[in-house]
């Protein structure tokens, strides 16, 4: 099959789908902040957490050694966080609609023209645009209070 990219298209189309796929795992896993609680390493993502603490017998506080995301939106622990899942989440799915468009013009004669390149382009500059912000929003959360009882009671803002 002839596709509709040349070498350079190619070597674009291979590029964007390794950092899509990059992007979206980094984004999916939760290992973007550590610290410990209760004498166990614990780490967060924007909407995810690794080893949280629980009411066992007596209320005393039990660590759960599981990693899983937060029950509802809205128990995500600050209003930063919750803002950096969705603008880091519209941007890995921007630029894996692109890679997928992009790897898809590699197979499928005359499916991505000129100008069709230049706006998978730039969806693809907002995509990371969008995921840029989100990692700027993501110190923004550093003050609540899951954070500072796992990196100290001194955590603010962009300070653990």
């Amino acid at each position: 099959m002839k596709g509709s990219l040349t070498l350079v298209g190619i070597l674009w189309a291979v590029l964007s789908l390794l950092t899509a796929v990059a992007s979206t795992t980094s984004y999916f896993l939760p290992y973007w902040l550590f610290g410990t609680q209760l004498g166990k390493p614990v780490s967060f993502s924007m909407f995810r957490r690794c080893n949280y603490p629980v009411r066992g017998e007596g209320r005393t506080l039990v660590m759960v050694e599981e990693c899983g995301r937060y029950a509802s939106f809205t128990a995500i622990p600050s209003l930063a966080w919750q803002m950096c899942t969705i603008v880091t989440g519209t941007g890995c799915a921007l630029l894996l609609l692109v890679a997928l468009g992009a790897v898809l013009g590699c197979c499928m004669e005359e499916l991505i023209s000129r100008i069709m390149g230049r706006c998978m382009g730039a969806a693809q500059f907002v995509g990371g645009l969008l995921i840029g912000a989100g990692c700027a929003l993501y110190p923004l959360g550093w003050n609540s209070p899951e954070v500072m009882q796992t990196c100290g009671n001194a955590s603010s803002q962009f300070h653990l």
